[in-house]
């Protein structure tokens, strides 16, 4: 048996062994805890957008004005009650915005994805209160919320 008094003057030194041979295992947990600390890091959720919740209070208690940058197709399909629709390829020469700057503006699209670029390409403009809806209309959806058709034409 070896002798260990040596050891318990330095405990750290009696991890040693174990953080040497297991030095994979701390990697692992490093990286994962990471991944899960990376979206509050970023700020909010991880493409910075507003629940449905967050959004029915922005529409209510601040007067937020949603842009809905579907095609138009998908737009008559569904959309979120008073959205103003606005492409995303012709969101640059769109006189559908608000002059306001100050205005929350909520942009949707059907899965979030279009939306997010939408608002980075809003804020670029002056729109800084231009938040993406997380999850798209496919989330405003699951949350059971109204969601309104365009007649055809």
């Amino acid at each position: 048996m070896a002798d260990n008094r040596g050891l318990l003057r330095f405990p750290i030194l009696a991890v040693l062994p174990f953080l040497l041979a297991n030095w994979y295992l701390f990697v692992i947990a490093a990286v994962s805890g990471g991944l899960l600390a990376w979206p509050a890091l970023k700020g909010g959720q991880g493409n910075g957008g507003v629940t449905p919740a967050q959004a029915v209070q922005m529409i209510n208690r601040e007067k937020a004005v949603i842009v809905d940058v579907s095609e138009p197709g998908e737009y008559a399909a569904g959309h979120l009650n008073g959205a103003r629709n606005v492409p995303l390829g012709q969101l640059d020469a769109s006189r559908d915005l608000p002059t306001n700057k100050q205005l929350p503006v909520i942009v949707v699209c059907a899965s979030g994805n279009r939306a997010g670029r939408a608002a980075k390409a809003l804020q670029a403009k002056g729109h800084a209160r231009a938040v993406p809806l997380a999850g798209g209309l496919a989330a405003w959806r699951a949350a059971d919320l109204p969601i309104a058709r365009k007649p055809a034409a």
